[in-house]
């Protein structure tokens, strides 16, 4: 006899068609079904368990694995004097220090035989929190990491974005719209080099063609040839890098990842 399935919540939404299974930073596994008045759904406990147990496997190797990823974040000390986090790609330990008479907190990277390190130096009148500090640093690192990223690749793609906006975006890590305008994550920034430039080259490439037919994926590789690579890493680094500045769970992504969905 099969042994019970995984809990989930149950998640209604006026969009859904089908029946969709993600799995969710915060609330695990998430099952989201269309609202009860659409034919057939008004009670889908059996169409769900069905659907559970035909992929159990899949379900219970990524639940496995978000615990996993939650303990792993967990054990290196969050966002403390002595904990860690990932920049450009690399763990650095974190260092948190006052800085009396200091204006404003500031960040620094710094490195020797024991390791990278970014110092944070909290001023006294600064109110921010550790969390706060850091993120502001990042963006301002992230924008020019992609700025530098879109002067090398545009012109190569024969392309110009007419504008460009980092943001703290959940679902996705960057986006390009008819108008030409890109919009990055900053916590591409936390990855690898490669990695936030694969993303930028991804954008720059929609600036010519839309979609992700044939033509699409030769300009990618036009610019990076190692994209799958790098889309691989930013795939399965997912949980780390929207939770690297939480000392509690993120919040929950619009489209969280990895997900099935019925037919």
């Amino acid at each position: 006899m099969a042994g019970p399935l995984p809990e989930y919540t149950l998640r209604r939404s006026p969009r859904s068609r089908h029946l969709r299974v993600t799995i969710d930073p915060v609330q695990g596994l998430v099952v989201t079904v269309p609202p009860a008045t659409r034919r057939g759904w008004a009670h889908p406990e059996p169409t769900i368990e069905g659907f559970l147990r035909e992929r159990e496997s899949w379900v219970r190797r990524h639940v496995e694995r978000h615990a996993r990823q939650r303990a792993e974040l967990a054990a290196r000390g969050g966002l403390r004097d002595g904990g860690s986090i990932r920049y450009r790609g690399e763990m650095h330990h974190l260092r948190v220090v006052t800085a009396p008479g200091a204006r404003r907190s500031s960040v620094a990277r710094v490195g020797d035989e024991a390791g990278d390190e970014l110092v944070v130096r909290l001023a006294d009148g600064d109110r921010r929190s550790v969390r706060a500090v850091l993120e502001a640093w990042f963006r301002d690192r992230a924008r020019a990491a992609i700025d530098a990223a879109i002067a090398t690749h545009a012109p190569a793609l024969e392309v110009q974005p007419t504008a460009v906006t980092v943001r703290d975006q959940r679902s996705r890590w960057g986006s390009a719209s008819r108008k030409r305008r890109l919009s990055f994550s900053w916590r591409l920034v936390l990855a690898p080099p490669e990695a936030l430039e694969t993303v930028v080259v991804h954008e720059l490439a929609h600036l010519r063609a839309f979609g992700h037919g044939p033509r699409f994926w030769a300009l990618v590789a036009s610019r990076r040839a190692d994209h799958v690579t790098w889309r691989r890493w930013l795939r399965d680094h997912s949980y780390e890098l929207h939770a690297a500045l939480d000392d509690a769970p993120p919040a929950p992504a619009d489209r969280p990842t990895p997900e099935l969905a019925s037919a």
